[in-house]
């Protein structure tokens, strides 16, 4: 099983990218390379960030209703 990196290396990863095709110095096959890289971090950047923010919201749902809970029990 492969293992997924976190949110943090990907965007790490995806930084590096960024710098090595600013400096223009990469010949086109290699910015094309890199740039195939950079969608595929993207895509899992934003995949986990939306996976995180579902849970965000399950857990604010759910303080919101222990809270309204307690409130009508006190």
């Amino acid at each position: 099983m492969a293992t997924q990196s976190s949110f943090e290396d990907s965007l790490s990863k995806l930084e590096k990218i960024v710098e090595q095709m600013e400096s223009g110095d990469l010949k086109l096959e290699d910015s094309l390379k890199l740039f195939e890289d950079g969608m595929k971090l993207t895509k899992e950047c934003n995949q986990r960030l939306n996976e995180i923010e579902k849970k965000v919201k399950q857990l604010l749902k759910n303080a919101s209703a222990k809270s309204k809970d307690d409130d009508s029990k006190g």
